[in-house]
């Protein structure tokens, strides 16, 4: 407290300063509308600028917390999708008398941990059992398909990237509707390759590629990516097609699990006829 009185009084002139400086200002400012107006301009202007520094800092704080909002609210939209639903026949002899039951269910997830950068690239989600997560479900994004479940726990899942030098998920041409297995290289994270696409499909650089149904985890239609380019090896009779990937399997932050309620029946069914053809 000395100190402080001591500060006061060896500086005291400025404070007086100070104080004339502000009654100036003040007397001005109350009797000179032009320069008052002025004076109140700038201070708003001041004014607003702080309020929105503050709420754009608030609003960066928050983005977690939007994020996670606007995921649960696309899984609710994608739920929705027509996609999803599969057409059943009400009667056999009514042609077009139909009604759809859903067979694809998506559950938001976060990536915790992910690779790009090895020859078997995995993604840790943070969900699992304890969310009906069991292996083999497809995974996408909002720009395209991820890859799908191999392992889970109580709380986690892993899983196979598309960037797996095992992955083979079956797309297709969407103006072609050629199809055929979309593996990885090994070289550029952006890029996959479409093969066995038969010499008489019509290929065009920058036409999509989507999902195909044979792939048995994926509805079809769901985005993959553009063609970059294509290409006829020797002695081949089939394309080779440079997929520039929709999904930054780098950037991914924000998943969908897809549920595919009719994949157990659909792997039995097809289960015993492979048997039937093995015997």
């Amino acid at each position: 407290m000395r100190n402080l009185l001591a500060f006061v009084l060896k500086h005291h002139f400025i404070f007086v300063f100070i104080l004339l400086q502000t009654i100036c200002v003040w007397l001005m400012v109350q009797h000179n509308a032009y320069q008052g107006s002025h004076v109140l301009n700038s201070s708003n202007a001041v004014v607003a600028n702080v309020y929105t520094a503050a709420a754009n800092t608030k609003e960066y704080f928050s983005l977690r917390d939007e994020n996670d909002r606007l995921a649960g609210e696309n899984a609710i939209l994608r739920n929705l999708l027509k996609s999803n639903y599969r057409v059943l026949p009400l009667k056999e002899y009514e042609k077009y008398d139909t009604l759809y039951k859903q067979q694809y269910t998506y559950v938001n997830a976060k990536v915790v941990n992910s690779s790009v950068n090895k020859r078997r690239n995995f993604l840790t989600l943070n969900i699992g059992s304890n969310m009906g997560i069991t292996r083999d479900m497809g995974v996408i994004c909002s720009e395209g398909i991820i890859g799908k479940v191999t392992d889970v726990s109580e709380n986690f899942c892993s899983v196979m990237s598309l960037l797996h030098k095992d992955s083979r998920v079956n797309c297709q041409l969407k103006k072609d509707a050629s199809f055929g297995p979309l593996i990885w290289d090994g070289k550029d994270y952006e890029y996959c390759l479409l093969t066995d696409i038969p010499t008489h499909a019509k290929i065009k650089k920058g036409d999509a590629v989507i999902t195909s149904e044979l792939s048995g985890i994926f509805p079809e239609g769901l985005y993959v990516g553009a063609i970059d380019s294509y290409e006829r090896k020797q002695n081949e009779d089939f394309y080779t097609i440079k997929i520039k990937l929709g999904a930054d399997l780098k950037k991914v932050n924000h998943v969908y699990v897809i549920k595919n309620k009719l994949k157990r029946e659909r792997d039995s069914i097809e289960g015993k006829a492979q048997k039937q053809i093995d015997d």
